[in-house]
Order: structure tokens, then C-alpha cells, then sequence
């Protein structure tokens, strides 16, 4: 039992460790662009 709950442990701070690098690593930024929508107003 003990080695099924050390294993979780160190798969858990592996995840951690690899999400934390993704997130450092990757560029995340959204592209940038300009978006119109005309807007209707109903005004009675």
C-alpha cells in the first residue's frame, strides 16, 4: 500500500512540475485582431 501511495506522490509533483514548465515554456498569448459587430438599438 505504501508503494502505490509513493508512486501517486511522485507522479503528482511530475504533473506539477511539467504543467508549471508548459506554462513558463509556451507562448500563451491570444491572437490579436480587431472584431466589429453592429449593435441594434431599439430606442422607443
Amino acid at each position: 500500500m505504501g508503494r502505490i501511495i509513493k508512486a501517486l506522490l511522485v507522479l503528482a509533483i511530475l504533473g506539477f512540475a511539467a504543467l508549471t514548465a508548459y506554462a513558463y515554456l509556451v507562448d500563451l498569448t491570444p491572437p490579436a485582431g480587431e472584431v466589429t459587430k453592429p449593435v441594434v438599438l431599439d430606442a422607443n
